[in-house]
């Protein structure tokens, strides 16, 4: 059993820094640093690439990551549209944050004149790895996390963050973990795929972390709570997950078959 120890790091000068800030800035960092080393050891992109496409991707998953959510969430930002730009107050998604990041991509590709689905290949990489470390901003805020259950890894939540229906439950799956754990793996066979050469059409790489993560997103909301839409009772996220799912099986084998 284990439990978040709070959601803010220290304070400095009257400013609350947050645990959830400082993990999801680590993750980034050290999500570039690694995409840009994959860029220029397996893909023949120049050193510092990746570095220059960051704000980019940075600034566009951000943008995009915040109106998919308030998207889904339509409902309460109609009725109070100021809370748009509060992000400081929760609600971003991966999805919306990968559509942003790819604007932002495509952007910068066609500024510098390089192969946008060569920058797509190389930031999966990356990505996969931040989204692993970033999961455990998700431990810190105590959200994220699963049905009630006794298994010896369970998540002790605070009432105060436990769905209605739950109250009377302090153990939950930590779904976080699930997620960050299988990121991993995620990270570990795109690797490894390109290290032996089994990926050598560009977009290969890309489209398989899409089918992988969209297999994950779909097994983690199967226990997750708090998914922010439901269609029929389940998910948008996993509906979102197949469409992904479908759409890059089908482009994987027209790479095959041109290749």
């Amino acid at each position: 059993m284990f439990t978040s120890p709070s959601q803010i790091l220290c304070t400095v000068f009257g400013l609350n820094i947050y645990y959830y800030g400082v993990i999801m800035a680590l993750a980034i960092a050290i999500g570039v640093l690694v995409s840009d080393w994959a860029g220029s050891k397996f893909f023949a992109l120049k050193k510092e690439t990746i570095i220059d496409l960051a704000p980019y991707l940075i600034i566009f998953g951000i943008i995009g990551a915040r109106l998919y959510y308030c998207i889904l969430s339509y409902d309460f930002y109609l009725r109070f549209p100021t809370e748009i730009i509060a992000i400081r107050h929760g609600g971003i998604s991966i999805h919306g944050a990968i559509l942003g990041g790819l604007i932002g991509l495509w952007i910068f590709a066609k500024r510098h004149k390089i192969n946008p689905v060569k920058l797509c290949d190389v930031s999966a990489i990356g990505l996969s790895l931040a989204q692993a470390i970033g999961r455990w901003g998700n431990f810190f805020n105590s959200e994220a996390f699963g049905a009630p259950t006794n298994l010896p890894w369970k998540l002790y939540i605070a009432p105060q963050y436990r769905p209605i229906p739950y109250q009377e439950y302090q153990y939950f799956h930590p779904a976080f973990l699930y997620e960050s754990i299988l990121d991993v793996v995620i990270f570990v066979i795109l690797l490894a795929l390109i290290k032996t050469g089994k990926l050598k059409k560009d977009g290969n790489p890309a489209l398989i972390y899409l089918i992988l993560y969209s297999i994950v997103r779909i097994i983690v909301e199967m226990f997750r709570l708090d998914s922010v839409k439901y269609i029929f009772g389940m998910p948008v996220a996993i509906f979102v997950s197949i469409g992904i799912i479908i759409i890059s099986v089908a482009l994987l084998i027209v790479n095959y078959r041109r290749g």
